[in-house]
């Protein structure tokens, strides 16, 4: 919900894939990039760090989201969990959210948002010119973006208020 990131590559989020506040996950993890060779780095807000500090206590064989039975958690967890709580939401619908949040309470470019998502955008040539991520921008997008779903200030709104 934090970071944009399909499930997949969050169930299989790893220890070593982890550099300070940027996820790195292989190309091969990211759907629509199968056969590419370069990875996808995810900027990490406050927030996500924090629940990463937390799945660290329950890491095991290098994954944070380690499953019962099996190396990771299935794809079907948190829809189960949420299901059993009684809420309506279901996890596909928190990528979506944030697009359109993305769009409506954003300047964000186009290109912009479609990167959070891990989208390619533009044509082959544009992207053989393009030589950016836009992993800052995404980071202050991100730590914006975790504010709205908390409800709490902006960490850099904290940072300029002290």
């Amino acid at each position: 919900m934090l970071t944009g990131v399909r499930s997949r590559p969050i169930r299989f989020m790893h220890l070593d894939q982890i550099d300070g506040d940027t996820w790195t996950i292989p190309a091969e993890q990211i759907k629509g990039r199968r056969g590419a060779t370069s990875d996808f780095r995810v900027p990490l807000s406050l927030e996500a760090q924090e629940v990463i500090t937390e799945a660290n206590r329950h890491a095991r064989d290098g994954f944070l989201f380690p499953g019962t039975r099996k190396r990771v958690i299935s794809d079907a967890t948190m829809a189960q969990l949420m299901e059993r709580r009684g809420m309506d939401e279901r996890p596909h619908g928190f990528r979506s959210s944030l697009r359109d949040w993305l769009a409506e309470a954003t300047d964000a470019r186009h290109e912009v948002g479609e990167t959070i998502l891990g989208h390619v955008v533009g044509g082959h040539v544009e992207r053989a010119y393009r030589r950016t991520d836009y992993l800052d921008q995404r980071r202050a997008l991100l730590e914006r973006w975790a504010a709205h779903l908390t409800g709490a200030p902006c960490a850099a709104v904290k940072l300029a208020i002290e």
